[in-house]
């Protein structure tokens, strides 16, 4: 209720960017620290993927693979992957521009 309603998104976007730096900075001071990460993985056919992972002194240490997912959610992931392959291109042809 910090805003009454209003910007709700952007105290959850804060809140997950101040995980993620806590969990890269923690292990790049030795200790291992796991987080979910949009990072580059082969735990898809996608180049990129969120997922838990594990941060260590080198970066990115491990990524975690998806686990057991219901029949359902089997099936919503593969109605999505067209779209987030997309999503990823159009990400990197912006990059590389």
């Amino acid at each position: 209720s910090a805003k009454g309603g209003k910007g709700s998104a952007t105290l959850s976007m804060a809140c997950a960017a101040s995980r993620f730096a806590k969990a890269v900075l923690a292990g790049l001071n030795g200790t291992d620290t796991v987080e979910c990460a949009y990072v580059m993985s082969s735990i898809t056919e996608l180049p990129y993927f969120a997922s838990k992972v594990t941060f260590g002194k080198e970066g990115v240490k491990e990524v975690h693979p998806i686990g057991e997912l219901s029949v359902y959610e089997k099936e919503r992931l593969a109605g999505l992957m067209a779209t987030l392959k997309e999503e990823i291109d159009a990400g990197l042809e912006y990059a590389a521009a």
